[in-house]
């Protein structure tokens, strides 16, 4: 099957990233899907290389202009979405996209694009580990962590269902070699 997509969805904290940017380093037939975002760069974050960045008012004109295959305004003002260029871009190399989404988006992309997607939800074993995982971060002040925690208990409820796969992520090793066997799967069917 051409143009085939992988999406990772999990509450902020359960550990997408990591396993997305260990998946990427083993299957070379895999690129990153870079979202589009109106909230503030993070830490480090570089436009173009973790998300797009742009301003609400510019997020609602691209909106507006139907640039996206899905967005989702996850608190208010603050967009995310993924840009039909960047889906083009990934096709057109013949690569694998792989999405590294939040819950909603992740949902919203499967129904998209049905069996070309394997969709999988990683879920912590707590709230309470989220938790002590984004306090560890050290980029967000406590009140945007709780509001964070808030969203994931809800998150872990919506999920529950609409996922090809659930990943528990108690110990990362463990994590990262069922998500290799899983999307190893995936790519030679």
């Amino acid at each position: 099957m051409d143009n085939k997509v992988i999406i990772f969805s999990a509450p902020s904290g359960a550990g997408k990233s990591t396993v997305v940017n260990h998946l990427l380093g083993l299957h070379p037939e895999l690129e990153f899907s870079i979202s589009a975002t109106s909230r503030a760069p993070r830490g480090q974050e570089q436009h173009g290389v973790e998300y797009y960045f742009f301003t609400s008012d510019e997020f609602r004109q691209m909106i507006a202009e139907d640039k996206f295959v899905e967005y989702e305004e996850v608190y208010a003002g603050s967009f995310y979405g993924t840009l039909r260029s960047e889906v083009e871009r990934i096709w057109a190399k013949g690569h694998t996209i792989i999405f590294d989404i939040d819950v909603q988006g992740g949902v919203n992309l499967k129904r998209i694009f049905g069996d070309q997607a394997f969709s999988v939800f990683i879920q912590a074993p707590s709230v309470e580990i989220l938790r002590e995982r984004l306090i560890g971060r050290g980029t967000d002040t406590m009140e945007a962590i709780e509001k964070r925690v808030a969203k994931a208990a809800s998150e872990m409820e919506f999920a529950a269902g609409k996922f090809d796969y659930t990943l528990i992520n108690d110990d990362l090793q463990t994590a990262l070699a069922e998500a290799e066997k899983v999307v190893g799967g995936f790519l030679a069917e």
